[in-house]
């Protein structure tokens, strides 16, 4: 590793712009500029680019849209075995995406990371409107074929597709219903779910419009025509499946009471394991990049910084996987994020190829400064850095604000609370925000002594100023290059107490008088920096959080810092900031559109079935969700994050669609085929669904395995713990499908669907007359 002195060019781009377009036309702009540059100066631009980051996560999330759509063509064929079914279903996919395309073409939306994650979540459920249709209309029209007197193939497609119309409406209403609160989200979690929202909802609306119009079209074309044959036949896996759920239904039927009862025991452990499920606001990033901060003793001079900074250096180079990184140490007061020369930050780039996780990384650089003295450091990643700076004004995932009058108070408290927290397990990179008494050099001037010499207090500080700080009065042309001309004093007399004593003021009457003799000069102590918020002096201990979820180890430090707050002088009093905060926020504002999404389901459903207790029904398939969510947060070891509570929240409106398709199948058995309420119609209906619900689960929770397999990879963080709670969900509420809910309708449901029946014609019968139809579905 090669090091020196180099200049280090930052890049600020707006608001909305593309990061990606303007990373292309800097580093043009910079190959355009080389020649003119001498031999020995050397670009590195590879360093930290937010757009290498961007640009792998662009390219992970698409290769899971891929594999995900690879998946489920192999689930459609393993079920079918029919080239033209699965041809016909896959459709659905290309069409939805154009579609889609065309939609964020007109409205001017771009394509990112999260708009991208929208749709690889979306991939798996592209397909199951169409193939809910379609294997109704298969299956209507190989009955038809083997019955006495077959109608015609088109009159069948058009019966069999608005048979399960209203459930496919419903079930997408019901999914883009519970997705749309979620735009009501703000702050950073608003801004990345937003996108990840839209990209889903038009994708699934769009697949919706393909599976009514396009789908029944392809199926009278490539279905309506063909001969009984071997085809006609179900495949051996879907025998062999609907054997299993016989007598997985029948068995329900016969042990109703303890199945439902196992169900609530299952439900109610589930809700114990969130209760103790550690919380965080968001998963972490992996970039690629670490950022280390590492802070002096306020007033520590430029040199001595240096100094310690090469000591970092030499440590960071011992570490492999560090294969490049630049040091800036202070900022400029014209910065929007001024910082005195006792702060350095560090960006270094990690080797892409290195086995060590982001946390090992992190610790060992950690570890590897420990050693350096004199010095407190913070190992995080620049987005990481960026987002607390921007949700608490620190660059720390908790800030422990302390606000009050007395700075001297203020410090000795903000001591007591760092030593009290030092010991809680996880907190890492803990220090106090550095207010200390640093050597200041006082000019107060003599209102007295000044009115005197006919002098003002003005007259005085801009003396001073000018003396102390110094004065641009003109610029010097150097060829093509412009510099200011400063005049101050040299340094040695600003170091000079006595030279400043003596130091000449001509009042506006004539004449001259030393400063000493309208002003008191002498050296004392102050703080280094004042810091206010809401108006009152504050003081910050900040630290950021590893190995355990943020909102529990918040939840230690509050314990720990309870006493020394009971204890507080009158008018000093703490808030808590960062991450915690705003993770804090955002699941408050989550259980409330989370109340609203099922309000409006509920809504939805009765709408549909016109019963309150059908509704109902349906909607035990979220608790059934639940069990498997929670499981899969567990299996994986991961936090609750605001990520996992979106994918639950999804979750919902993709697990009612199966006891949409039962519950409307049972009302359709007995009005119009002459079932009875009975068990074996209820096996029958769940036989006849099978298919379709396997099918539509299967292909949602398969197109989403590539995310689920991809933990910490870059630009799938926020995308893993939405496909880990779907999947887990979808698992437990496909299995217990076919267990609880038979159980359930039998012992609660037969009687509100039997006045359904019998009240309310909801769906007008097809009449059939010679060869046409008139049909409606209301």
């Amino acid at each position: 590793m090669i090091g020196g002195s180099a200049v280090v060019l930052t890049i600020q781009k707006q608001p909305n712009a593309d990061t990606r377009r303007v990373s292309e036309q800097v580093l043009a702009a910079m190959d355009e500029m080389r020649p003119s540059f001498p031999a020995d100066v050397k670009f590195y631009r590879e360093l930290y680019q937010q757009k290498t980051f961007i640009d792998l996560a662009i390219e992970n999330v698409m290769e899971a849209l891929r594999d995900g759509s690879i998946l489920v063509v192999i689930i459609l064929f393993l079920f079918f075995l029919n080239l033209r079914i699965t041809f016909i279903t896959l459709t659905a996919i290309p069409l939805s995406l154009a579609l889609t395309a065309l939609i964020f073409k007109a409205f001017g939306l771009s394509i990112n990371t999260m708009t991208l994650g929208g749709l690889a979540v979306a991939i798996g459920e592209l397909v199951d409107d169409a193939i809910v249709d379609v294997e109704n209309i298969f299956r209507r029209l190989r009955e038809n074929r083997h019955s006495e007197d077959p109608k015609p193939a088109l009159l069948v497609v058009f019966q069999a597709s608005c048979e399960i119309r209203n459930s496919i409406v419903y079930s997408t209403i019901i999914i883009v219903l519970v997705f749309v609160p979620l735009f009501a989200l703000s702050g950073m979690e608003g801004r990345l779910f937003t996108p990840l929202g839209v990209a889903y909802i038009v994708s699934i609306l769009s697949s919706l419009l393909v599976s009514l119009t396009v789908t029944p079209v392809l199926s009278y074309w490539l279905l309506g025509r063909v001969r009984v044959g071997r085809e006609e036949k179900d495949g051996p896996l879907l025998r062999l499946l609907k054997w299993i759920a016989d007598k997985v239904m029948r068995f329900s039927l016969r042990l109703a009471g303890p199945v439902l009862l196992t169900a609530a025991a299952a439900v109610a452990i589930a809700g114990v394991g969130v209760y103790w499920l550690e919380s965080d606001f968001l998963p972490p990033f992996n970039e690629g990049t670490v950022q280390i901060n590492v802070l002096l003793p306020p007033g520590t001079s430029l040199a001595k910084s240096n100094e310690v900074s090469a000591k970092v250096e030499d440590r960071l180079q011992e570490i492999d996987d560090i294969v490049a990184f630049v040091r800036k140490t202070g900022r400029a007061e014209l910065d929007e994020h001024a910082e005195g020369v006792n702060v350095t930050e560090i960006i270094a780039s990690i080797n892409p190829a290195t086995e060590r996780s982001r946390e090992e990384i992190i610790e060992k650089i950690s570890e590897a400064l420990a050693g350096v003295p004199g010095i407190v450091t913070s190992v995080e990643q620049p987005l990481a850095h960026l987002i607390s700076h921007m949700l608490s004004g620190v660059k720390a995932q908790v800030a422990i604000k302390l606000y009050g009058d007395d700075l001297d108070i203020l410090r000795r408290e903000g001591q007591r609370m760092q030593a009290a927290i030092a010991g809680v397990e996880g907190v890492r990179d803990l220090q106090m925000e550095p207010q200390v008494i640093i050597p200041q050099l006082r000019i107060e001037a003599d209102g007295y002594k000044l009115e005197q010499f006919g002098l003002r207090r003005m007259d005085v500080n801009e003396f001073v100023e000018s003396a102390m700080q110094g004065e641009v009065v003109s610029q010097v042309l150097d060829g093509q290059r412009t510099f200011d001309l400063l005049v101050r004093l040299d340094e040695r007399y600003r170091e000079d107490l006595d030279a400043l004593k003596r130091l000449v003021i001509e009042p506006p009457g004539g004449g001259t008088v030393k400063l000493e003799d309208v002003a008191r000069i002498y050296k004392a102590g102050g703080p280094n920096t004042i810091n206010r918020e809401q108006v009152r002096r504050r003081i910050i201990v900040q630290c950021n959080v590893r190995g355990r979820g943020l909102v529990d180890v918040v939840r230690d430090i509050k314990r720990r810092l309870q006493p020394i707050e009971t204890t507080l002088p009158t008018g000093y009093f703490v808030e808590y900031s960062g991450q915690f905060e705003s993770q804090q926020s955002a699941s408050r504002m989550i259980a409330v559109l989370f109340a609203v999404s099922l309000a409006g389901m509920f809504l939805v459903l009765y709408k549909m079935f016109g019963s309150a207790n059908l509704s109902l029904q349906v909607m035990v398939a979220l608790p059934m969700a639940f069990i498997g969510s929670v499981a899969a947060l567990y299996l994986t070891g991961q936090t609750l994050t605001v990520a996992s509570m979106v994918g639950f929240i999804s979750l919902c409106g993709i697990a009612s669609r199966n006891g949409i398709l039962l519950i409307n199948h049972y009302l359709h058995l007995v009005k119009h085929e002459g079932e009875t309420w009975s068990r074996e119609m209820i096996v029958r209906a769940g036989k006849d669904r099978l298919a379709p619900v396997l099918m539509t689960a299967l292909t949602a929770g398969i197109g989403l395995v590539p995310l689920a397999l991809a933990a910490g990879e870059p630009g799938k963080e926020i995308l893993y713990p939405v496909a880990t709670v779907v999947i887990g969900g979808l698992i437990t509420c496909t299995l217990l499908e076919f267990l609880v809910r038979p159980a359930l309708f039998w012992t609660m449901g037969t009687g509100a669907a039997r006045r359904v029946v019998e009240s309310d014609e909801r769906i007008v019968p097809l009449v059939e007359q010679g060869q046409e139809a008139v049909g409606a579905a209301t």
